[in-house]
């Protein structure tokens, strides 16, 4: 009798532990992504949501056996905005568990030095949304799955240009969007080497890469992901990779909130398992995207000294 009564308790006990396994089973996995980050993450209205981030996110949902949900947010750079704070309230609001795509650097990663942040506008967002302030955590990173870096492009008139050096853009037509780590690293190499072929255009008006494919300049120095999504709409586009990448470059990865430790250990485990079978590199060709593995740091630190000093 009492050991049909140890056991008796030892069901009742197990009993809620054992319904939130489940519940936690059935329960889809939130990721938030950028809306307009392609080929990482896509979502416009009449179109199918796409990127290599989607798919990704997929899989390791369905690896975790649980359904996806993908929370999207519209991420606005300006002088206010703060893509960690942006993070942080979404994860810390519940909008997400998890935020993709995520630029692992040190300064995105520090503790947040104020208590409340603002939410980032939000597929289904309402006005209260857009006037609340939400208490923030402090995030942690998932293992990076991807490295973005800065590359040169070449223009028509400069698709033979061999460069292995940032140093090789001298006497072409330069062009470079103002306010930018591209700028700086433009404009500061050599002791200012490169300025005289330096035009600025203004960042979200003027059209960069369709101005280059025109032939009105001859090389920029941008995000490799840029140029990948470029050439997705444009089929018949005359700029070309150069194959350089500049070697100061960000890997990317997931964030979470320190209080779910337990979410990233395992989406850890499922990204560790996928980069080994080569799935990960082959969902980012799928998706448009030049994929380049993580490297070495996998947080990137400070990158001025190394800017200033080449």
């Amino acid at each position: 009798m009492k050991a049909l009564l140890t056991l008796a308790v030892a069901a009742l006990l197990l009993a809620p532990a054992i319904a939130t396994t489940v519940r936690a089973a059935d329960e889809p996995l939130k990721v938030c992504l950028d809306e307009d980050l392609p080929p990482l993450s896509a979502h416009h209205r009449g179109k199918p949501d796409a990127g290599f981030d989607v798919a990704l996110a997929q899989a390791v949902a369905e690896k975790l056996g649980r359904p996806l949900k993908i929370q999207w947010f519209e991420s606005k750079l300006d002088e206010d905005s703060s893509p960690s704070l942006e993070a942080n309230a979404l994860l810390s609001d519940g909008r997400c568990s998890l935020v993709g795509g995520y630029a692992l650097t040190r300064d995105s990663l520090v503790a947040p030095g104020v208590k409340t942040a603002k939410l980032p506008d939000f597929d289904g967002a309402t006005r209260d949304d857009h006037r609340r302030r939400i208490p923030v955590g402090v995030l942690i990173p998932s293992q990076p799955y991807v490295y973005s870096p800065l590359t040169i492009v070449l223009g028509p008139k400069a698709k033979d240009r061999k460069v292995s050096d940032i140093g090789d853009l001298a006497g072409l037509r330069i062009a470079i969007e103002s306010g930018t780590l591209g700028d700086a690293i433009l404009m500061t190499f050599d002791k200012g080497k490169l300025i005289d072929d330096i035009t600025h255009l203004v960042p979200g008006r003027s059209d960069l890469l369709g101005e280059l494919d025109r032939g009105e300049f001859d090389a920029t120095l941008l995000d490799l992901r840029r140029f990948d999504a470029y050439r997705m709409n444009h089929a018949d586009t005359k700029i070309t990779a150069s194959g350089y990448y500049y070697p100061i470059g960000a890997n990317r990865g997931y964030v979470a909130l320190d209080s779910d430790r337990t979410l990233l250990d395992a989406v850890n485990k499922v990204l560790s398992d996928m980069q080994s079978a080569g799935t990960v590199a082959q969902l980012g060709q799928a998706a448009g995207l030049t994929y380049l593995a993580p490297r070495e740091p996998i947080i990137l630190g400070d990158v001025w000294p190394k800017i200033l000093n080449r």
